[in-house]
């Protein structure tokens, strides 16, 4: 009997280790039972990918076969894309055709996805739509207390964001005005402001690249976006790579990977080499341990550094903006940057020095006393920053006790900055090696 137990103990433990490591399969659950039974209508073969929820990246596809490399994960038919052509062919064809000025390509999927969306029952699409996620976590969805958490230059582009929507929104009502003929109730309750935010991140985040002939109904803006059913559950990874591309002799969108996937784990894609703040910006999500992440240096962060007194300060500053070096200065899981060092190395140029300048542009020794300087004021601003970014953690955690609404918006930024706080680190000790070697 005691055995018994003992086994069903390690059994119940086994399984509990294998959820933690494969995920759970979720394709029992009905709306995606649903789901596969639309696609089939549509074309689509069974696969070898299900749903399934996992420990470190939520919903995604896990594999019921190992994969080769080379092999085809997925194969999605033309039928099951959501287009610019599908919205032709919908109710809105007509409307869209007639609107001048011509509509982009955006707002006329966001029109599309707002329209399904709110038809319900009747919509040809609602078992997709009904997978599709009812929240986002883009910066334009967040709460303007977690947007001030972000690191510079992340929080000027995510009011950007923000600006983008609410302009795209206002230019827009017009257009939404003349669908009121295809309607009960007012166009102005359904093509509220909450429900084109839904529809633009529904976009911005789950299309693939597939690129549209230009119409003359459409602005000259790029049509180039496709929602893909079932294939948009592929979550991220930086280091696998993938072939994807629409196939003109099966006229289905197919991916191909290019590494190995054991039996039961979760299958990939790779975005493209995103770091962090570009993923939380564009998709609302940071990769742990991402290769491509880097932290920002403001150009007032490393101006604190060197005395307003230089009279050669603004001759200095001139010739790093003219040749775009007081943008994109960085430091990496490898240190900081060749932008940031020659940055500072233009900015430690003594007077009897200043003349050689092209020559630190072009990666020369000026002297050993700049090297030194530039080294130390790196140092510098590296430790500045991890300590604002430990003050700005312990901000998180704090409002995670106080603000439970937020919590999940907070877990976010406070990823983002945990990332960042490890590269920082990570540069600190790699700029310590440099300088004892430099002693």
């Amino acid at each position: 009997m005691k055995k018994s137990r003992g086994r069903t103990s390690r059994k119940r433990r086994r399984k509990h280790l294998q959820r933690f490591m494969y995920g759970v399969n979720c394709s029992h659950k009905l709306e995606y039972i649903k789901l596969k039974k639309w696609l089939k209508e549509r074309g689509f073969g069974d696969s070898s990918l299900r749903p399934a929820q996992f420990w470190g990246t939520g919903r995604g596809l896990m594999t019921t076969k190992a994969l080769r490399a080379g092999e085809l994960v997925i194969s999605l038919p033309e039928k099951c894309l959501v287009t610019t052509s599908t919205v032709l062919n919908s109710c809105l064809g007509e409307y869209i055709m007639k609107w001048k000025p011509p509509v982009s390509p955006l707002i006329a999927l966001c029109t599309f996805l707002i329209v399904e969306k709110h038809a319900g029952e009747k919509s040809l699409w609602k078992p997709y739509l009904d997978v599709l996620p009812k929240t986002y976590t883009c910066p334009v969805c967040l709460k303007q207390d977690v947007v001030q958490l972000f690191p510079e230059p992340l929080r000027k582009q995510a009011q950007e964001q923000r600006t983008t929507v609410h302009e795209l929104y206002v230019s827009s009502k017009a257009f939404f005005s003349s669908l009121q003929s295809l309607f009960a109730e007012s166009t102005a309750t359904i093509f509220n402001y909450s429900a084109l935010e839904w529809a633009w991140c529904t976009i911005n985040t789950r299309t693939i690249y597939m690129k549209h002939s230009q119409r003359e109904c459409f602005s000259l803006e790029p049509d180039v976006y496709a929602l893909a059913p079932y294939l948009d559950l592929l979550n991220h990874n930086p280091n696998v790579q993938v072939k994807a591309a629409f196939n003109e002799q099966t006229r289905s969108y197919e991916i191909q990977t290019n590494s190995q996937c054991k039996k039961y784990e979760e299958v990939f894609i790779c975005y493209g080499p995103h770091d962090n703040q570009r993923l939380l910006l564009e998709y609302g999500f940071v990769a742990t341990d991402n290769p491509h992440s880097s932290v920002y240096v403001s150009s007032d962060t490393l101006l604190k550094y060197f005395p307003p007194l230089d009279k050669q300060r603004n001759a200095k500053l001139s010739i790093l903006k003219d040749r775009g070096l007081l943008e994109n200065l960085t430091f990496g899981w490898d240190g900081p940057s060749w932008r940031l060092l020659t940055a500072l190395k233009v900015l430690s140029l003594g007077e009897d020095e200043f003349t050689c300048w092209r020559r630190t542009l072009l990666g020369d020794v000026i002297s050993a006393r700049n090297e030194e300087q530039a080294l130390n004021i790196t140092t510098k601003i590296c430790h500045f920053l991890i300590e604002e970014t430990q003050h700005v953690l312990l901000q998180i955690s704090q409002m995670k006790r106080d603000r439970e609404n937020l919590k999940k918006q907070l877990t976010l930024v406070e990823a983002l900055r945990l990332e960042d706080l490890k590269i920082l680190q990570k540069s600190a000790e790699i700029l310590c090696n440099l300088n004892v070697t430099t002693v």
